[in-house]
C-alpha cells in the first residue's frame, strides 16, 4: 500500500508548523528534504547567530522526530 505524496513545501511547511506547536526555539533557520532512494528526512542548516540562539538544538531534534513521523506517512513528490 502506497502513502501519499507531498510536495517538498507541503512537508516544510507542516514541519513548520508542527515546530510552532512544539518547540519553543528559533524558527529562523532553513528546512529542507533529503532524499535517500525511496526514503526522505528533514535537514536544518542556519546562520552562526541563530545557532547560537536558545533552544535552537531543541528545534533541531524536534524537526528530526517530526520528519520522522512524518516519512513513516508520506512519501515526497518527484
Amino acid at each position: 500500500m502506497s502513502k501519499p505524496v507531498k510536495t517538498e513545501a507541503e512537508l516544510i511547511a507542516m514541519a513548520r508548523a508542527e515546530l510552532k506547536v512544539h518547540a519553543d526555539g528559533p524558527d529562523q533557520f532553513e528546512i529542507s528534504v533529503l532524499r535517500d532512494g525511496d526514503s526522505w528526512e528533514f535537514r536544518a542548516s542556519a546562520d552562526e547567530a541563530t545557532i547560537a540562539k536558545p533552544g535552537y538544538p531543541e528545534s533541531v531534534m524536534m524537526l528530526v522526530q517530526i520528519g520522522d513521523h512524518l516519512s513513516k506517512q508520506y512519501d515526497v513528490e518527484g
